[in-house]
C-alpha cells in the first residue's frame, strides 16, 4: 500500500518566508508530497508559482474555497490528506474552517485565529468533523526541548519554582513596514495581525514552549506592553509576570525592537534541586545545573538521552541540527497520525507529539489576556476551557 502522504498549501507563495520553511520541512520527512495549492489571492500569481514548484496545473486553484471543495470531491487515493495554512493571521479561521468542513485535515501556522470566539469554533469543528489538526509551534520539535520535557517530568529538577522565558528579535526596531517590507506590514496591521503584533508573533511561541516542557498552565498574568516605534498601531515589546499552577512563578519577555537580537528564544527552569537552560540559537545543548555539583551538558543525538529525544534526531551527534528539522518533526508526527487514520484506527491525540487545536485555543486566549492586562495595567486571569465565557 502506498504510504506517501499528499498535501496542499494555502498561502506561502512568492516572498513568503514561512511557506518555503513548510515545504522544506515536509520534503525532509521523505514521504510527504506537495500536490496542490492556492498560494496567493492573485490567481495568476498563484498559478505561476505552483508551476515553478512543478505541480500539475489542474491542482492549482484560484481560491482556497475552490481548493477545499474540489479536493474533497476527488477519490480518496488522489485527494490531499491535509492542507497547510501559511497565510497572514486574519485568514486562518476562514481557511481552516473551509477545509475542516470538507473533511480535510489541517496544519496551521500560529496564532490559530485572531479571536477567542474563532478559536473556540475551530475546536468544536475539529471534534464534529473528526479531523486531525496540528499547529506549528515548531520549537517543540527540537530534540533537546523534548529532552527538557523528559527531565522535568522525571523529577530531575525537583519541584519547579520559577520559569524565565525570553524571545527577543530586533528586526522591527525601525518602521520598515513603511518601506514596503511585506512581512513587517501585515504583522503590524491590526486588520491582518489582530489585537497583537509581538505577543501573537513570538510571545505565543514562548508561552507554548513553557507549557510543552512543564505541563503547567497559566493561572494569571500581568503584562507591560509597549509600542516604541512611533506611528505603529500594535505593540512591539511586551514583558510579563506570570503565575502558573502549583505556585510556580514566571517571567516572559517578547520583543522585536531589541537591536542585535536575531531569534533569541531562551528558556530557564528553576527547581528546588536543579535548573536547566536551553537556547534556540544553540539548540543542540541542554544545560543542567546543581547547587552542589558541576554543570552537566546534554548533547543532541547521544544514546544516553531519552527515547523521544533520540528518536526525533535526524543526523549523528556533532552535526548541527535545527529549525527545519524541528519543523519536520512536527510534520512527521502529523503524517503518522494521518496514516493511522487512513488504516481505520482510532487516532488518540495523546499518542502523537504535535501541538493540536486546543493548544491553539490556549495560545489565542493568552494573546488576548496579555493585551487586556497591558491595557488595564492589572493582573488578569487565564481560562482554559472551551465552554467558559
Amino acid at each position: 500500500m502506498d504510504q506517501s502522504i499528499r498535501y496542499g498549501m494555502v498561502g506561502g507563495g512568492p516572498d513568503a518566508l514561512i511557506g518555503d520553511v513548510h515545504r522544506m520541512a515536509a520534503r525532509l520527512q521523505g514521504n510527504i508530497n506537495l500536490v496542490a495549492g492556492s498560494f496567493s489571492s492573485d490567481a495568476e500569481k498563484s498559478r505561476q508559482f505552483g508551476l515553478q514548484l512543478n505541480l500539475n496545473e489542474d491542482r492549482l486553484y484560484d481560491s482556497y474555497r475552490q481548493m477545499a471543495e474540489q479536493e474533497s470531491q476527488l477519490p480518496s487515493d488522489e485527494r490531499i490528506d491535509f492542507v497547510t495554512v501559511a497565510t497572514p493571521n486574519h485568514l486562518h479561521f476562514d481557511v481552516c474552517k473551509a477545509f475542516i468542513e470538507a473533511g480535510i485535515n489541517v496544519v496551521c501556522d500560529k496564532p490559530m485565529t485572531n479571536t477567542i470566539e474563532e478559536a473556540e469554533e475551530l475546536c468544536r469543528l475539529v471534534e464534529k468533523h473528526d479531523t486531525i489538526f496540528a499547529l506549528t509551534h515548531n520549537y517543540s520539535g527540537y530534540p533537546m526541548v523534548k529532552e527538557a520535557r523528559e527531565l522535568v517530568s522525571s523529577g530531575k529538577l525537583g519541584n519547579l519554582r520559577k520559569v524565565v522565558v525570553e524571545y527577543s528579535q530586533g528586526w522591527l526596531s525601525q518602521p520598515i513596514e513603511e518601506e514596503g517590507n511585506k512581512q513587517a506590514a501585515w504583522r503590524t496591521d491590526p486588520d491582518k495581525a489582530g489585537v497583537s503584533s509581538v505577543i501573537a508573533d513570538i510571545g505565543s511561541h514562548a508561552e507554548h514552549l513553557v507549557e510543552y516542557i512543564t505541563g503547567l498552565k497559566i493561572q494569571q498574568l500581568y503584562a507591560d506592553i509597549n509600542t516604541f516605534v512611533e506611528g505603529r498601531d500594535l505593540e512591539d515589546d511586551a514583558n510579563m509576570l506570570i503565575h502558573y499552577e502549583q505556585g510556580v512563578r514566571g517571567v516572559l519577555i517578547s520583543s522585536q525592537i531589541s537591536i542585535g537580537e536575531e531569534n533569541g528564544l531562551h528558556i530557564r527552569l528553576y527547581g528546588d534541586e536543579a535548573s536547566l537552560e536551553w537556547k534556540q540559537e544553540d539548540p543542540n545543548y541542554l544545560h543542567l545545573k546543581y547547587p552542589d555539583g558541576p554543570e552537566e551538558i546534554y548533547k543532541k543525538g547521544n544514546p544516553y538521552l531519552s527515547a523521544v529525544s533520540y528518536q526525533n534526531t535526524r543526523i549523528p551527534p556533532g552535526h548541527p541540527e535545527g529549525f527545519i528539522g524541528a519543523f519536520a518533526n512536527i510534520y512527521a508526527s502529523v503524517a503518522e497520525a494521518i496514516k493511522a487514520d487512513k488504516r481505520g484506527e482510532q487516532v488518540n491525540s495523546n499518542d502523537y507529539d504535535f501541538p493540536m487545536v486546543h493548544d491553539g485555543l490556549t495560545g489565542v486566549r493568552f494573546i488576548h489576556k496579555a493585551v487586556e492586562s497591558g491595557k488595564k495595567k492589572s493582573w488578569v486571569a487565564m481560562k482554559d476551557s472551551v465552554t467558559e465565557d
